[in-house]
């Protein structure tokens, strides 16, 4: 399997500073980071950390799902998966992930509820970027649609 690279030119202090993350492996994009926009509500046009966490954890999570679904012999006609990835205070002194909440709605033809429940909770315990989360609380919300 390859390994991915992304890249960050950093200039400034953390508070007055900005940077820019380029995703290279791809070459899908640059995008602007900066700490204020990052712990502000709004994030005004720029990305975060938690932000390209919660895409590559929704996407893993997706794929994985998927295939678990395939080995249950059905086909997924629509993964919906959201993650939110949550900042706060770490009481060692900074800031930590403190929470990711997945939610997923299927429509899965042939597939019952509590089957889906149960790949979908199989999903999350193996999906690569969780098992790289470890230490996180990850949360799940799974339902057919």
């Amino acid at each position: 399997m390859p390994t991915r690279t992304a890249r960050t030119a950093w200039n400034g202090s953390l508070e007055e500073g900005s940077g820019q993350v380029e995703l290279t492996s791809s070459r899908v994009g640059t995008y602007e980071v900066s700490f204020p926009k990052r712990a502000a509500d709004e994030a005004g046009g720029t990305t975060s950390p938690e932000e390209l966490i919660a895409a590559a954890h929704s996407s893993c999570y997706a794929m994985q799902l998927s295939a678990l679904i395939g080995q249950e012999g059905a086909t997924p006609e629509s993964l919906d998966v959201t993650a939110d990835v949550s900042l706060g205070p770490d009481s060692a002194g900074g800031f930590r992930i403190t929470g990711i909440a997945l939610k997923v709605r299927g429509e899965v033809p042939g597939m019952d509820a509590t089957a889906f429940g149960k790949a979908a909770q199989a999903a999350k315990e193996s999906c690569p970027v969780s098992k790289a989360l470890t230490g996180t609380t990850i949360t799940l919300d799974a339902a057919l649609e």
